[in-house]
């Protein structure tokens, strides 16, 4: 169907014949990092060809010059319309992508930890039956520890994080196949094998390629590029970083693009990040718009201009974008078809020297907490590292297996967190816990909160005790728990403490109790105290005590004992006394000493002496006593200060400067070293 230009178009689906479409007209947008996307419009003889011939299925479009293949087209049918019949002739139109547009099709939400920009690409891909694609990265790619895609496409995902690496990708056509490649340095694009010459002045048509029209454009654009972003790993340090434009003479300077946060947590990334950054807003700063009648014209191609009237403009070029248009009106001979078959585009270049970076797509946002299960490896009921991280399954995570590999490391918020000082309480293994999100990034959670649900209830049944309020534990690795309950029942008020096993108080200074009613305290076992000053005790009642064996008193001093009245001792078998010097018993009225009716008594009248026979002199010996035998008191166990489980991770000096809100460069490897003079 070539005319006198020689040129011609074809179009052919997989599994049917060669010769069942002609093609009359198509345009075709082809853009740096987007699908191609072409719309065809087709005559047949086949009257009744049905979507299922067509559609999902393998097509190739192609344009011929004098027999000899010029360029092609290799992608997929994603849409078939069918058309009126005439005479002969039925018309049809398909829109045709490349394969890799069905990941456009593909929306999903899962977890990628600990891979890089191209390695999740690939799993991508891969998973969509896409082979043909390769990677020429001048830069080492960094892993990324937790990278989210959250209820966007497939193709969405991609385009926003190869955005982020500055990574463009464009379509390399052969044959018998496209490759899909992505890059992130333009300057080692390939370039047609001839320059292109510039000719405004021709017309019609002809099959000499040339330029016919080349306008250039220069616009203001950012000047400059500022990011910053937050690590609570590093939390005094700023992590801002700034780039320039350049080749920005002809602007001010003062149009800075400020962003928080920068998607970034280490200056290595920082830097590339904000360079990447400023190039992507300057894409456009400069720009040509051509037409031209040469169908090699592809984006991610340079070619070098010339025999343009201004050499500035005989350089090499980039082209970024690229629309074809084709007509070949002799497909339909019964409509009369007349005229050449003409193939023409236009297409927007940038100097080969500058580079090009996609746009930055908005990150999806999560619009409010979401609930998620805390997990870690088997047999394992508390699992965090040194900073109470916790790791979390999403409910709608179908990827993860309820492990310690179902996400990353997630902060948890604590009620009060100071300088090793507030409190810490760990979700544990099979919890329920709120996530919230850091700017409502998918990729920052963190645990806002903890929930009851019908596996895990609370510790006392509702409501029936709606007035408790509890912190109950659980032991780990065993049965029990400690217990901390408030009571606020009116009349029934109480406060009630419960401790498995040890309770360890320590008061650095005064302790004082006011108790307005009774004090029980019923020791199973011993009771060890040690006061080592004084102790004083006042009882304004009774005071009484049952000691059912032993009792032993040791004063190193002296004991006073004052009795209002009586002091009345009863000794079932023995009172021994014993005085290393003298015993003196001072009695006011009278002083008895009475043993089975013989007695001695000193009274006012005098002194009496009763008894069955008086032996004065005449032999016998002295009673022993049973002699003293007391067991000295056992010292009650030291209460150990609590030990601090988390080393410091500033100094003295680091600590009092970050107070004091001074500059200050956290990595300073003598203020880590303790060496530091400052």
């Amino acid at each position: 169907m070539a005319q006198q230009t020689g040129l011609q178009f074809t179009f052919t689906v997989e599994g049917l014949d060669a010769s069942t479409f002609a093609v009359t007209e198509f345009k075709g947008n082809d853009t740096l990092s987007l699908p191609f996307s072409f719309t065809v419009n087709l005559a047949s003889r086949n009257p009744s060809l049905s979507p299922s011939e067509t559609i999902d299925r393998n097509a190739t479009l192609t344009v011929w010059q004098q027999g000899t293949l010029q360029q092609q087209w290799h992608g997929i049918v994603r849409q078939f319309v069918q058309g009126d019949t005439g005479h002969s002739h039925t018309i049809y139109q398909v829109e045709f992508v490349p394969p890799f547009a069905r990941l456009a099709l593909r929306q999903n939400s899962r977890i990628f930890q600990t891979q890089t920009v191209p390695e999740i690409i690939s799993i991508l891909l891969q998973e969509m039956g896409i082979n043909d694609y390769s990677f020429a990265i001048s830069r080492q790619c960094t892993q990324r520890e937790y990278c989210v895609q959250y209820r966007e496409s497939d193709l969405a995902f991609i385009d926003r994080i190869v955005a982020e690496e500055g990574i463009l990708y464009y379509f390399n056509h052969s044959s018998n196949k496209n490759t899909l490649i992505f890059t992130d340095d333009t300057q080692q694009a390939a370039s047609l094998a001839e320059p292109l010459a510039y000719n405004s002045r021709s017309g019609g048509s002809s099959s000499v390629p040339f330029i016919r029209t080349f306008a250039r454009n220069t616009q203001i654009c950012s000047s400059s590029a500022q990011l910053k972003d937050y690590s609570f790993k590093k939390p005094a340090y700023s992590f801002l970083q700034t780039s320039a434009a350049k080749e920005a003479d002809y602007q001010q300077a003062t149009y800075e693009h400020y962003d928080y946060p920068g998607r970034y947590k280490d200056d290595a990334s920082g830097k590339p990040f904000v360079q990447f950054r400023i190039e992507s807003l300057r894409r456009d700063a400069q720009t040509a718009n051509a037409k031209s009648n040469v169908p090699t014209i592809l984006p991610g191609v340079k070619f070098t201009l010339q025999e343009h009237d201004d050499d500035t403009c005989n350089r090499d070029w980039l082209i970024i974008a690229v629309t074809h248009v084709g007509t070949q009106p002799q497909a339909l001979e019964e409509a009369g078809g007349e005229g050449a078959t003409t193939y023409n585009n236009e297409f927007v270049v940038i100097p080969a020297h500058r580079p090009w970076r996609p746009p930055f797509n908005a990150k999806p946002t999560v619009d409010g907490p979401q609930i998620a299960l805390v997990v870690g490896p088997e047999g394992e009921e508390i699992y965090c590292d040194e900073f109470g991280r916790v790791r979390i399954q999403f409910p709608w995570d179908r990827y993860s297996n309820n492990d310690d590999n179902a996400s990353c490391w997630v902060r948890v918020s604590q009620g009060w967190a100071g300088s090793q000082y507030g409190m810490v309480a760990l979700p544990r293994v099979g919890h329920e816990v709120i996530v919230d999100f850091l700017e409502g990034d998918p990729d920052q959670p963190i645990i806002t909160g903890r929930t009851y649900h019908a596996t895990n209830q609370p510790p006392y049944e509702l409501p029936a005790h709606k007035t408790r309020t509890v912190l109950r534990t659980e032991t780990h690795q065993g049965d029990g728990y400690n217990e901390l309950r408030f009571e606020d029942q009116a009349g029934k008020e109480e406060i009630y403490v419960r401790a498995q096993k040890d309770v360890n108080v320590l008061v650095e200074n005064d302790r004082t109790d006011n108790i307005k009613h009774d004090l029980h305290l019923d020791v199973e076992n011993e009771r060890f105290s040690h006061i080592k000053v004084n102790d004083h005790l006042t009882v304004d009642g009774e005071s009484r005590h049952h000691i059912k064996g032993d009792q032993t008193l040791m004063i190193d001093g002296t004991l006073h004992l004052k009795q209002g009245k009586a002091l009345l001792l009863d000794v079932g078998n023995e009172v021994h006394l014993k005085a290393g010097n003298k015993i003196i018993l001072d009695a006011g009225k009278e002083l008895t000493l009475n043993v089975n009716g013989n007695f001695i008594k000193l009274d006012a009248s005098g002194v009496s002496l009763v008894g069955t026979a008086l032996n004065l002199n005449t032999g016998g010996s002295a009673s022993s006593g049973s002699g003293y035998g007391g067991i000295l008191p056992i010292t009650p166990s030291g209460l150990q200060p609590a030990p601090s489980l988390v080393p410091a991770l500033l100094t003295a000096a680091q600590t009092a400067t970050l107070k004091a809100a001074a500059p200050f460069c956290e990595e300073c490897e003598k203020c880590k070293d303790g060496e530091c003079e400052i």
